[in-house]
């Protein structure tokens, strides 16, 4: 619509048509045809990315580190030694990730073969009888002591070959006889029962591996014949 003056009134678009037809004129914050509204993109043009798309990919970047920290932390530890899911979960604990994170990383390594209580618990037993020639009570504590599942504890005593503790004991006591050659029986028994204890050995398997490393030289006192 125009004034008098034949000029377009102000807060109106006019949109001249070369055609003959009348001049159409649009109101005020409606769009011509073809024009897109404010925040709106054009059809073939990519949409903005909104405040709620944005603070899902921080979160996303947040928790992708978070699980990278995690694995390198469980990997770095896991090279000096085999340890069972509680002591990588407590590692992980003091490094302050948080639960999400930290369950996620023991699946991911139960999943891999890589944390294994029960296999963990097996080679120990291996390695404390065997080489270390300790008792069931001794094993079953450092079992404990490492924080293994208790149905790994239970299935690897299972396999702790009680039948010859005997024969173990008494090789150690042999052995460490020969340290105690300075001391009167009374005092190389003392010790050698406590060091056969600490190796988690009954107080009967003690004796008898105590007597047979140091048997008593009959009519001699105190004196101490050593095999």
């Amino acid at each position: 619509m125009e004034r008098s003056d034949g000029a377009p009134r102000p807060g109106r678009v006019t949109s001249s048509r070369g055609d003959g037809l009348a001049t159409v004129t649009y109101l005020p914050g409606v769009p011509a045809p073809g024009a897109s509204a404010p925040g709106i993109p054009a059809p073939g043009e990519p949409a903005a990315a909104g405040p709620s798309d944005r603070s899902a990919s921080l979160v996303s970047d947040t928790q992708a580190s978070a699980a990278q920290k995690a694995e390198r932390i469980s990997m770095n530890a896991l090279t000096r030694r085999g340890m069972s899911k509680r002591e990588v979960e407590r590692s992980l604990a003091a490094r302050e990730l948080d639960d999400e994170t930290i369950t996620s990383e023991l699946e991911r390594l139960e999943g891999v073969g890589l944390v294994d209580d029960m296999a963990l618990a097996q080679n120990l037993v291996g390695i404390l009888q065997e080489r270390k020639g300790l008792g069931r009570s001794a094993i079953a504590a450092e079992l404990t002591r490492r924080l293994l599942a208790p149905a790994a504890i239970e299935y690897a005593l299972e396999l702790v070959e009680t039948g010859d503790e005997l024969g173990r004991a008494r090789e150690l006591a042999i052995k460490r006889a020969s340290q105690l050659r300075s001391y009167d029986r009374e005092t190389a028994v003392r010790r050698l029962s406590a060091f056969l204890m600490r190796r988690g050995y009954s107080g009967s398997t003690v004796r008898a591996a105590v007597d047979h490393a140091l048997p008593a030289i009959p009519n001699a006192g105190s004196t101490v014949r050593f095999r």
